[in-house]
């Protein structure tokens, strides 16, 4: 299986559709038996499902998404953990340890330019209050 996650400087990156860098995680047996970041740069929001998809990502944990990300990431039949925070290796390790907290119902609605999900309430909850630190 293969787990990734929106990454910034070891952290769940908070907006999925300006993530630059993904950090994948292959897992065995539920342990992870290797790591990479890779650049996801020129992919944008339409096309970061598919960059996924060709990596063979099983599991996605992010932060805020918009609907029309998740839907893409549905239809590559990859599993989403919303409205995650803190640090990526922390939250793989809790997903596969079953006590991953996330928000399923995390969706960001904006698209301007300079947001972050960290910066502003995002639905219902403020993207700041859960995450795996």
């Amino acid at each position: 299986m293969k787990i990734a996650t929106t990454y910034a400087n070891g952290e769940i990156f908070q907006h999925f559709g300006h993530c630059e860098q993904f950090k994948i995680y292959t897992v065995e047996d539920n342990s992870v038996v290797s790591s990479e970041v890779v650049s996801a740069i020129g992919s944008g929001h339409g096309a970061l499902a598919g960059f996924l998809k060709n990596l063979n990502v099983d599991v996605l944990i992010c932060g805020g998404i918009g609907g029309g990300a998740r839907n893409a990431l549905a239809q590559a039949n990859i599993e989403l953990y919303p409205g995650a925070t803190g640090s990526a290796d922390l939250c793989v390790a809790a997903l596969l340890g079953g006590r991953l907290v996330y928000d399923p119902d995390t969706v960001c609605s904006h698209h301007g330019e300079g947001h972050d999900c960290g910066d502003h309430d995002c639905g219902d909850h403020d993207c700041g209050d859960h995450g795996c630190h």
